[in-house]
């Protein structure tokens, strides 16, 4: 499979990171893919997730594309640098949510594609069914930890 990330293969991924967390019986999730540019390309919510949930798998997405880093790594710094990370919402206007279930997407060389955002359920539950969805549909997944 191409390693491009497009708006059926973003469709694909946000609809499997789903389908995964109703596998898995996880709180309804949405999920958010957003191009390497921070554009989305596909914001699917499961019917029963809450309204507020688009908007904050979003923010999971682009605070990950806009500093480079994993969610796990944007966890860490934004509880080593609170003011920092108030300085980046300010800029914002909030749009940067540094916490686990934000995930870089990269091709097999590295090359950023992108990233997917996830909310409703506990951060590590949203990462986890956002890591099977990457798996499944052939990318790879940048957490912000070394292992991810």
């Amino acid at each position: 499979m191409s390693a491009l990330l497009d708006f059926e293969r973003a469709a694909q991924l946000a609809a499997a990171t789903l389908r995964h967390a109703r596998r898995l019986g996880v709180r309804p999730l949405a999920a958010a893919v957003l191009d390497a540019a921070g554009h989305p390309l596909a914001l699917l919510r499961d019917e029963q997730a809450s309204f507020l949930r688009p908007q904050i798998a979003t923010g999971k997405a682009r605070g990950c594309l806009g500093m480079g880093f994993g969610g796990r790594e944007l966890a860490r710094r934004a509880q080593a640098m609170p003011a920092f990370f108030d300085a980046i919402n300010s800029l914002t206007g909030g749009e940067v949510i540094p916490v686990p279930g934000g995930i870089l997407l990269r091709d097999a060389e590295g090359r950023l594609l992108g990233a997917i955002g996830v909310s409703g359920d506990t951060s590590d539950n949203d990462e986890r069914c956002a890591l099977l969805a990457i798996e499944e549909i052939g990318l790879h997944a940048d957490t912000g930890d070394a292992q991810g």
